[in-house]
């Protein structure tokens, strides 16, 4: 996989998973970091996750890679120059308890491995965005069924308000967000990412 900077994180973004965990629905993009090091390619290997430290959750989402420095006014087009899918893996018992207490998340979203991804396609545009789905299989069943149409924030306007407020530069790369369905990772799991209608990856959680 090529050199990652930045990992942006857009949460809440479809307003079915934001319900489905009793959170509030956001008036404007809430966005967060995970380390770089949480990449990694999302491959038949056995993927090593911190299964101690409470339950974990998948949340499958479109990611989009930045082909060129942010300017005010570039279009999407202009902007991404790549799509993948990965898995925003959550240490979810660790983020409750964080948010109890008003504490970053990044124990319970920035750990290694938390972020794997498949090999990224060329973007295709904004019509071919709009007009795929993805789809997340737990062992074999279908868990999670997710379509750009249904995302709170479009993603002219995820750009704008991170390129605006935080910055965007070749090589950094956005998860979009996930829709509803999300659930427990158990060791052995295996999970499957199709995207318009094929499959583009898989992985096993490791024993």
């Amino acid at each position: 996989m090529s050199a990652i900077q930045n990992v942006y994180c857009v949460g809440r973004n479809y307003r079915l998973h934001a319900e489905e965990l009793g959170n509030e629905v956001p008036s404007s993009p809430m966005i967060f970091l995970k380390p770089s090091h949480a990449a990694v390619p999302f491959t038949n290997d056995a993927l090593v996750l911190p299964t101690d430290k409470g339950e974990i959750h998948y949340e499958a989402e479109l990611v989009v890679r930045i082909g060129r420095d942010y300017e005010a006014g570039l279009s999407a087009e202009q902007l991404v120059d790549g799509v993948a899918l990965g898995i925003d893996f959550t240490l979810r018992d660790v983020q409750s308890v964080l948010k109890q207490k008003g504490h970053p998340w990044t124990a319970a979203k920035g750990f290694k491995n938390s972020a794997p991804l498949t090999s990224f396609v060329p973007f295709p545009g904004t019509e071919g965005w709009l007009n795929n789905e993805f789809t997340l299989l737990k062992n074999g069943e279908q868990v999670q069924l997710g379509r750009t149409t249904n995302m709170i924030f479009s993603l002219e306007t995820i750009l704008t308000h991170i390129g605006e407020n935080y910055g965007l530069s070749a090589g950094d790369i956005i998860f979009t967000g996930t829709p509803e369905g999300v659930g427990p990772v158990a060791a052995g799991d295996t999970f499957e990412l199709t995207y318009a209608g094929e499959s583009v990856g898989t992985c096993q959680i490791a024993q």
